[in-house]
């Protein structure tokens, strides 16, 4: 198992690092999205946030935007390319710290955060419940987990000339039970073509 994750690892590191240059002149009109999904999550001026997998940072804005800056934004993600991009994209001050992570491995104490904002991290977690644990270790209860995607699953897997599947781990009924057996429980659940967003909260500890 441990042989597997590490692979897993490096064939996520290896994948966006390869594409980390051009990342956003791939997507560029994604800043809109990724500004409602962060109002959706509900963070108050002050609040502790996690960018988990920022990639190239798009989102660190608008969450400073949100929080404020008596808040703290931080971001983590796996890949050292990514975080050399964040900063060539001018967004380096938006937040308060960056660091090279596994999400399943956080250098983070237990409840410190108020959310956490993932953008299409939960399809590229190397063992997805073991993230999503960790992820519940450092939120608060009743805290907030955004798990976002510019569109929908329909829409990318026509992107990616696959078909739409149910064992697919973004399907609700799969995501909900998982989150259920992480700490979290499912709060709404948004799968459109120009948007995916599931909100969940922190179960009591």
């Amino acid at each position: 198992m441990t042989h597997d994750l590490a692979a897993d690892r490096a064939a996520v590191r290896a994948f966006f690092g390869e594409r980390a240059a051009r990342w956003d002149t791939r997507f560029p009109d994604d800043g809109p999205a990724f500004a409602a999904a962060v109002d959706d999550i509900g963070l108050r001026p002050g609040d502790a946030v996690l960018d988990a997998g920022c990639g190239t940072g798009r989102a660190l804005p608008a969450l400073r935007a949100v929080v404020g800056p008596g808040g703290t934004v931080l971001g983590a993600d796996l890949t050292p390319a990514m975080l050399e991009e964040v900063a060539r994209a001018g967004r380096r001050d938006a937040a308060d710290a960056l660091f090279l992570a596994d999400v399943s491995q956080l250098p983070l104490r237990d409840g410190c955060l108020d959310a956490v904002f993932g953008a299409g991290l939960i399809s590229h977690l190397p063992g997805p419940e073991s993230g999503l644990r960790e992820l519940a270790r450092v939120v608060r209860p009743q805290g907030s987990l955004a798990l976002f995607h510019p569109v929908g699953r329909a829409a990318l897997a026509a992107r990616q000339g696959k078909q739409i599947t149910s064992d697919d781990i973004r399907a609700e009924p799969r995501l909900r039970a998982l989150l259920a057996t992480t700490g979290w429980r499912l709060l709404s659940y948004v799968d459109e073509d120009e948007r995916y967003l599931a909100l969940a909260e922190r179960e009591a500890r």
